[in-house]
């Protein structure tokens, strides 16, 4: 019988567990398949690790792995795929957004119509503030032109996906991660299900409308240098404008002379030049930063605990 790994990334989800947990054991009857659950704890502060425990104490295909602290989603993902032993993995999130009703249909299309992955995207953002949803789509539009890797937008990294497709992402070390262009970047044959938003369960979100930005411009970078080469250009454009200038108050001077009159507009091109400056050296930084980040080859996780024996020392 072929076995199914499902990784679920928690942080501060008490009240979603039992309910995702529930959900799973009715798609583990109906589905003739062995299914397994990873809980990554990431460094939560409330009761998700006690439950994750009572858990997997009752029931020997519940496993969790607990981080010392909390170092994001992209990290809890990583662990979980490393953890994972199965033919078939599937990323999930627990305030059950991803609907597990579909899980059926994604192993048909794999087993049966012979697809690697088997993503899903959002039709709809129901549910979702208009702010957000406009900002998204945005990005979708930006990274697609920027980046040779083609960014589905809704996509989800709710996902079934073959234990080559896993092993090929795992070889994918970088320290800076963003998963949606990973999976993109490693190719192969994917089938994509669409489905209409599905609301939290329980809990709140985690990710404010900051931290979806930062994730963003994560993104940018680890997958385009085109920011390099727009800066490169304004850059270039901002100097002719300049020489150009130069060039009139040399003329205009030594025609009409009153060499002090336009001061106003003069500091004003220099703020505007001092901007553009300043902003090129932002995307310059940026890129440095995840630069250094990656030469100094940190653990991207630490587990602190677990039931799963590849981890004990």
């Amino acid at each position: 019988m072929k076995k199914l790994d499902l990784v679920v990334p928690c942080f501060n989800e008490e009240d979603s567990i039992p309910l995702f947990y529930e959900e799973i054991k009715k798609v583990r009857n109906e589905l003739r398949i062995n299914i397994n659950i990873y809980f990554i704890n990431d460094g939560s502060s409330d009761r998700s690790l006690e439950i994750m425990k009572d858990l997997s104490f009752k029931n020997e295909w519940v496993n969790y792995l607990s981080f010392s602290r909390n170092f994001g989603k992209e990290a809890a993902m990583l662990a979980g795929l490393e953890a994972s032993t199965g033919d078939y993995v599937t990323i999930m999130d627990v305030d059950l957004q991803d609907p597990p009703s579909l899980l059926g249909e994604m192993v048909r299309l794999i087993e049966e119509e012979g697809y690697d992955v088997v993503g899903t995207r959002r039709v709809t953002r129901k549910g979702e503030p208009p702010i957000r949803s406009f900002f998204a789509r945005m990005f979708y539009r930006i990274i697609n032109k920027m980046s040779k890797v083609e960014m589905v937008d809704g996509a989800r990294d709710y996902r079934l996906m073959t234990r080559q497709v896993v092993n090929s992402i795992l070889t994918l070390k970088e320290y800076n991660r963003y998963s949606k262009g990973l999976f993109s970047f490693v190719g192969f044959k994917t089938k994509w299900l669409e489905f209409e938003n599905v609301e939290r369960v329980a809990g709140e979100t985690k990710w404010s409308f900051w931290k979806l930005f930062l994730y963003a411009i994560d993104g940018i970078v680890a997958f385009s240098t085109a920011p390099l080469v727009i800066s490169a250009m304004i850059g270039l454009l901002f100097c002719l404008i300049a020489f150009v200038l130069i060039i009139v108050i040399i003329v205009k001077t030594l025609a009409f002379g009153d060499p002090t009159s336009g001061w106003p507009s003069l500091v004003c091109i220099i703020f505007m030049v001092s901007g553009v400056q300043l902003l090129t050296l932002g995307v310059i930084g940026e890129y440095l930063s995840k630069m250094y980040m990656e030469v100094k080859k940190r653990p991207i996780y630490i587990v602190k605990e677990t039931n799963l024996e590849k981890y004990d020392d």
